[in-house]
């Protein structure tokens, strides 16, 4: 792993999840990483513990365990001193942004968990913000689908990892 404190890229998150993706139960897999100076400090990817109904509440879910990560990465920074700005969030599903910045109740998405809801009180209370990021370009695909080679080569950058067989920087 390799952290650049020259660039002052300071703590971000990607998520993402795909809907449905369990072929036997129909869960769908949350994905997600958060990297600091351009290195990654932690990652996940796992089954949700319920169906979501839509492929918008499946990226909401993940979106809301990241934000759960993100702060208890933010504790353990305060703990040791250091005060954070808002931490960004990057996901990929429009209607998932909607749902975290819009806390009016609507008729599809009101059977969402309440427990899901603890990003809004993260972006009320300034730990973190979201933001779009088009799906062809979220690297957090990497924890929630197969990808091409291509597609790979071109999302590990964001991890800094320097293979055995690379002669280049990472």
């Amino acid at each position: 792993m390799v952290y650049d404190g020259r660039i002052n890229e300071g703590l971000i998150a990607h998520t993402d999840s795909d809907w449905a993706g369990n072929p036997i139960k129909r869960q769908s897999t949350t994905g997600f990483f958060a990297s600091l100076a351009s290195g990654i400090v932690c990652w996940q990817s796992h089954l949700q513990k319920t169906v979501a109904l839509s492929s918008t509440e499946a990226e909401y879910m993940a979106m809301s365990d990241t934000c759960r990560q993100i702060t208890w990465i933010q504790s353990l920074f305060q703990e040791l001193g250091y005060d954070l700005v808002p931490t960004p969030i990057c996901g990929d599903n429009q209607g998932s942004i909607f749902i975290r910045s819009n806390p009016v109740q609507e008729r599809r998405t009101k059977h969402i968990d309440i427990h899901y809801h603890y990003i809004r009180e993260c972006i009320k209370d300034g730990k973190v913000s979201v933001y779009f990021v088009p799906g062809n370009e979220n690297p957090a695909d990497m924890f929630t689908k197969n990808l091409g080679a291509i597609d790979f080569l071109r999302f590990r950058k964001h991890f800094r990892i320097k293979f055995l067989d690379d002669k280049s920087s990472a």
